[in-house]
């Protein structure tokens, strides 16, 4: 197991815990060397008090008569019952001198005797609410004895030390202390997540681009950022090979097709025509216009990631729908379109535009008179719906017509000269923007198409 360090992620949190630790100690630390409490060094206003105080007592001791700590006793005796400081007087090895007053005050002075005995360095402690200072050197008659000051502290506990007395006050502060900390760690942790969601969900919706800040950030970040990046590589070439072998290959095959439509011609010069001869040129036909949808497949599909943009819908499909209400009309047919929303589609322009041009041009190849576009938002969603009222398909075949080369009849396909690539390719389209095609029969019994596309944030 390899030690942290603050450069990987597992090192960080650590460091945030233990420096943590750290700053609620320091703090607990500090709180309890200014608990007045815990034993402290006298400060030197009241040193300057009480020393005052000791040679005063040391005066007034020297005038009486009788043995040194006859003189003691007698002085501590005469002390007010509610004087607001108390004398103590204890010999120089700390035995107590005469009474020590009452139980409470007797234990507590007994026990700061037995930790501050030197007069040099005076110290003072708070036992409940009764402050004890000392010691303090006290002279007469050659003879030496020391003084202890006590007196009632009547100031509030500082707020530190309710709290330290408190543990869910404690606990309170030390999530308070403790938060600025990991608010910091979880937004260091959280950002190179969601960066690298943010790639993630340009991936899905088909933009394989390559983001160099995913390689900054924490080690463990650092190098899922990279290895994501070599993968949008990986795909990146992958797709473009796919692609261009698919193009190579429809563009292969239009060569000898061209050559068998121009034997066919010359046999018909030749021979007259017949109906195996048409039936051979029809084929043909049909073939290069399937090669000519695949090569218009490929090429949108090997661009779809790079060449993108913003549109509106009007600069996007307006030309589109007005060409389309035109060649319904020819046809002796009636399109219309709902108001366009004003919203954005973010992504590639030609292959959006092919994704509703099949859509539209199916509708109105197979609708007997009337074509409906509507188009509504739903959320962050942009639905999109062509209907028709024309014969529709089969229920269980509403899946499989997005399906490559599928046909719902052949022999209608012929007739039309259908290829079985135009649902294909708006499926396809729409899903690389991360939408989704549906197909369902209305009331009509034709066929309706659903479009479902992302809007783009404005």
């Amino acid at each position: 197991m390899k030690l942290p360090t603050i450069r990987s992620l597992y090192g960080r949190i650590f460091a945030i815990f233990w420096l943590t630790l750290l700053l609620v100690l320091i703090a607990v630390l500090m709180a309890q060397h200014s608990d007045p409490r815990q034993q402290h060094t006298l400060p030197s206003g009241a040193k300057a008090e009480y020393v005052e105080i000791a040679e005063t007592v040391s005066t007034q001791i020297a005038k009486r008569s009788g043995s040194f700590e006859q003189r003691l006793i007698h002085f501590q005796r005469q002390q007010p019952e509610r004087a607001p400081v108390k004398l103590y007087f204890t010999t120089v090895g700390g035995e107590p001198l005469g009474d020590s007053g009452h139980h409470g005050s007797s234990r507590a002075l007994k026990n700061f005797i037995t930790l501050a005995d030197d007069p040099e360095q005076p110290m003072q402690r708070l036992y409940g609410r009764w402050m004890l200072a000392g010691p303090f050197e006290v002279e007469g008659n050659n003879q030496s004895a020391l003084m202890y000051v006590g007196k009632m502290w009547r100031q509030a506990p500082p707020f530190y030390i309710q709290i330290l007395d408190r543990p869910f006050q404690l606990l309170l502060v030390t999530m308070v202390v403790s938060t600025p900390l990991l608010l910091w760690l979880a937004w260091a942790v959280t950002r190179p997540a969601r960066r690298l969601q943010a790639a993630a969900e340009r991936v899905a919706q088909g933009r394989f681009e390559i983001d160099p800040t995913l390689e900054k950030g924490p080690r463990e970040f650092h190098q899922a950022g990279a290895s994501f990046n070599q993968m949008v590589t990986a795909l990146n070439q992958m797709i473009s090979g796919q692609q261009r072998l698919l193009s190579d290959i429809s563009h292969e095959l239009r060569s000898p097709l061209t050559r068998l439509r121009m034997a066919n011609a010359l046999a018909m010069r030749k021979q007259g025509e017949s109906a195996n001869l048409t039936r051979i040129d029809t084929e043909a036909e049909r073939m290069e216009k399937m090669i000519a949808d695949l090569l218009s497949l490929s090429r949108m599909q090997l661009n779809s990631h790079a060449e993108r943009d913003t549109y509106s819908l009007e600069d996007l499909w307006q030309t589109l729908l007005e060409d389309a209400v035109f060649e319904a009309e020819q046809c002796g047919k009636q399109l219309t379109y709902s108001d366009m929303p004003a919203v954005n589609i973010e992504g590639n322009g030609p292959l959006l535009c092919s994704a509703l041009e099949n859509v539209v041009r199916n509708a109105i190849k197979y609708a007997r008179r009337k074509i409906d576009v509507t188009m509504s938002v739903k959320g962050r969603n942009l639905v999109v719906t062509v209907s028709d009222d024309g014969e529709g398909v089969p229920e269980e075949m509403l899946v499989d017509i997005f399906r490559p080369f599928y046909r719902v009849s052949t022999a209608r396909d012929r007739e039309s000269g259908g290829t079985g690539l135009g649902l294909a390719i708006t499926d396809s389209a729409v899903r690389q923007h991360n939408g989704n095609a549906q197909a369902s029969l209305n009331q009509q019994g034709g066929l309706t198409i659903q479009l479902t596309l992302v809007i783009a944030y404005q």
